[in-house]
């Protein structure tokens, strides 16, 4: 009969064994690190989202209390720039009003002893004066008075009547202005 050996124990660490328990010890302990760390990382980007969802939604909150407020405002806006225009254009009329006003009272303020104004029309490069003269050397005043103003270019009498009945000279001038 055959004798079977009996069970041996080795005491002593097998050299082949101890390289690959190193490397699973070495793994496991950084597998488990890793692991760890990206738990970590995926929970804080998780917290993360919540955080920016949190900003996402009170930003929306935000714009639509902000268009309310806009769509509030709209007509107001729209009744304010109407303003706004009309205020500029009625600026621009009365500079223009205003030049031909002073126009107006200089010319007016040439006239000599003895000159009526039957109409007087300033445009903007044009004078129209339609006048009664009772001497001749009033009218020569006035045209002389005119020519020297300085706004005005050139005059010119484009219809002249001398009515005996009413002992009175008629004349219609045209002054031409400088443009401005």
């Amino acid at each position: 009969m055959s004798k079977k050996n009996p069970a041996s124990i080795n005491l002593l660490k097998n050299s082949k064994n101890e390289i690959f328990e190193k490397f699973i010890d070495w793994a496991l302990t950084i597998g488990r690190l890793l692991v760890i760390i990206t738990e970590i990382v995926a929970l804080s980007a998780f917290i993360y989202r919540f955080s920016l969802d949190r900003q996402l939604i009170d930003l929306h909150d935000k714009i639509k209390q902000e268009q309310a407020i806009v769509s509030f405002f709209k007509d107001k806006e729209r009744t304010y720039r109407n303003l706004q225009d009309r205020l500029k254009v009625a600026s621009t009329y009365y500079a223009v009003g205003q030049d031909k006003l002073n126009t107006s009272k200089d010319i007016i303020d040439l006239a000599p002893q003895g000159m009526t104004f039957n109409e007087l029309t300033v445009s903007d490069n044009r004078v129209n004066i339609n006048a009664n003269f009772q001497v001749v050397s009033s009218l020569k005043i006035f045209v002389d008075s005119l020519k020297n103003y300085k706004p005005v270019k050139s005059v010119s009498i484009t219809q002249i009547e001398n009515r005996l009945s009413s002992a009175q000279i008629v004349v219609t001038i045209t002054a031409e202005l400088n443009k401005k």
